[in-house]
């Protein structure tokens, strides 16, 4: 069926109900619009389904979520999963409570139990509870810091990470085969209760979820010493961040912590915020406004899903606020966790931490300094989450920290996914002792460059909408995969790594090797002078992404030079 006929049969089918029809009638004649709706199915990805929210086949709506659901029901029942159950969460999005039970009574129809939460839990809760509830997988039921058109649906498999290979193609394969609306099965809420079928969960998993987190802590006496004399200024951006963070300050010893009050309470809309995004300073407007207020040592946010946290902190010399990228703050907790965990005599057998091939190499500095054991996984914190599974049954290393370039970490092995309350416990007691020592977070920050080097990283992305863009992209990618530049400003191409064929090739010799690495549309350009650069689709929206990196002499060298390979790279390729 084309655009046109699946256009109409949406608008004529009774199983479409009045409010989908209206919105697609007041379509009519747009063809563009309709034919973007239309043109494909929502991708069912590896991890899930991430769309703009609407009507129409390649938009996230109850249909199209149902559709997904009842594939992953059927790789479910494939592999005996039915009484284990599934988890599911969902955030502050609009529609995430309507998809998030949408999902559930497709699952019960299909005779399989569901745990679904109260109300909005944080991402990492969730990955939390599927282990807790012994389940067999885990929906969550959001788009992450995506702009507030969007919504999304996350899978997890029983060890509490978003799902890998095999499960994740696995659950594709059979979500491409419910090819039509009545495959899929359903029932009522009352019904899915009555049978045992729909479960509500909530304080017990909460109460559960908080006392891993707060076992994660090192120094609690220096925290319960300095917390008293600190303020710190927290915004959940209206997302699922708030009662987690704010609990787990509190219990700890921070009590005089300040909320930004318009971004407070769950809202979808995202009112104030221009993208619910901790990557943008343009976020923190009201942050910084309130910080200045209240003369707070540190301002916190977590993205909607409380899986992300950005962070601004003063130099203790001039008062100035600076913003931490996600490398900076993942690294500078890396540095307070192995520095303490040594001093303390602490540190386990055979330490790993695990980051991805975007990821500062500052992590790898860090690292060796300790002699701990740095493994590098393709983009996403689900590799992380596979490798803390494959130490424990393999018995190699003990994971010790886990961290990726986009503002996620993980401390602990209680969740598989990043999780921004931890990452707010254990800033703020890195603060508290650093504090200790008369340093704010960013005296800490450029201590770190001065003892490893100043490393730097930036990220640009183009936008490549519908089915051109998808076209436009694809093209950009084999131009850069067949024809690698052997220069890119002043810096060498030294090899090149291709994830896609899983080739790496050294470009002075033509020795060619593998990656290492699953198979993923992805080049790495590794270059002269400590640079790099790496150039990917994204997964979750309508872009491709250029990611760089630098080391260099100063903050202002790293910073000179990661503009000019972010321009060289920039007119290379795009």
């Amino acid at each position: 069926m084309d655009a046109k006929e699946q256009y109409k049969l949406w608008t004529t089918d009774p199983y479409f109900d009045e409010e989908t029809k209206a919105e697609l009638k007041s379509l009519e004649g747009n063809d563009a619009e309709i034919q973007d709706r239309f043109y494909r199915n929502l991708e069912f990805g590896t991890g899930g389904l991430r769309g703009v929210i609407g009507a129409g086949t390649n938009r996230m709506n109850k249909y199209t979520v149902r559709q997904a659901t009842q594939g992953l029901a059927n790789y479910i029942v494939k592999n005996h999963g039915e009484d284990k159950g599934v988890a599911i969460a969902f955030d502050s999005r609009n529609f995430s409570p309507e998809f998030s039970l949408e999902a559930a009574l497709v699952l019960n129809a299909n005779g399989i139990k569901t745990y679904r939460f109260d109300t909005l839990r944080p991402t990492p809760e969730l990955s939390f509870a599927v282990r807790f509830k012994g389940c067999i997988a885990g929906i969550n039921v959001t788009a992450s810091h995506n702009p507030r058109e969007y919504n999304g649906y996350k899978v997890y498999w029983e060890d509490g990470a978003q799902v890998t290979p095999p499960n994740d193609t696995g659950i594709m394969d059979e979500v491409k085969k419910v090819t039509s609306f009545d495959e899929v099965k359903t029932m009522s809420l009352e019904d899915a209760k009555a049978k045992g079928l729909y479960n509500t969960i909530g304080k017990d998993v909460d109460d559960a979820y908080i006392a891993e987190v707060e076992k994660q802590q090192i120094n609690p006496e220096i925290v319960r010493e300095q917390a008293k004399d600190m303020t710190i200024v927290y915004t959940p951006f209206n997302g699922a961040g708030n009662l987690s963070v704010r609990r787990v300050l509190k219990e700890i010893g921070f009590e005089n912590v300040h909320v930004v009050k318009e971004q407070e309470a769950a809202d979808g809309n995202f009112p104030t915020l221009p993208y619910p995004n901790p990557e943008l300073p343009e976020a923190y407007t009201l942050a910084r406004k309130l910080a200045d207020e209240v003369n707070a040592d540190l301002i916190l946010a977590t993205d909607p899903d409380s899986d992300r946290l950005g962070v601004w902190a003063k130099d203790g010399k001039t008062g100035e606020w600076h913003s931490f990228t996600g490398n900076m703050s993942g690294s500078l907790i890396m540095e307070y966790i192995l520095d303490q965990l040594s001093e303390k005599k602490m540190m386990p057998e055979n330490p790993a931490v695990v980051t991805t091939i975007v990821t500062s190499d500052l992590v790898k500095a860090i690292a060796s300094a300790y002699g701990v054991t740095c493994l590098e996984v393709l983009t996403g914190f689900k590799y992380i989450g596979e490798q803390i599974k494959h130490f424990k049954a393999e018995n190699t290393y003990n994971y010790v920290f886990g961290l990726e370039e986009s503002y996620g970490c993980l401390v602990g092995t209680y969740a598989r996914d990043k999780d921004a309350v931890v990452a707010c416990m254990m800033l703020c007691e890195a603060a508290a002792y650093y504090r200790s020592k008369g340093l704010t977070l960013w005296d800490q920050m450029i201590n770190i460059y001065e003892k490893y080097g100043y490393y730097k990283e930036g990220q640009q992305s183009l936008t490549m909408k519908g089915e051109k863009g998808a076209e436009d992209m694809a093209a950009l990618m084999d131009k850069a995969r067949s024809n690698p530049p052997k220069t890119l400003a002043g810096w060498t191409v030294l090899s090149v790594s291709d994830y896609g064929k899983d080739v790496k090739t050294d470009l002075a010799t033509g020795e060619t090797g593998s990656t290492g690495l699953p198979h993923s549309n992805v080049l790495y350009y590794a270059l002269s002078d400590n640079a790099w650069c790496c150039i990917r689709p994204s997964g979750t929206e309508p872009k491709i992404k250029f990611y760089f990196g630098v080391k260099g002499t100063s903050l202002e060298d790293s910073e000179k030079k990661l503009d000019e390979l972010k321009d060289a790279v920039m007119k290379e390729f795009s």
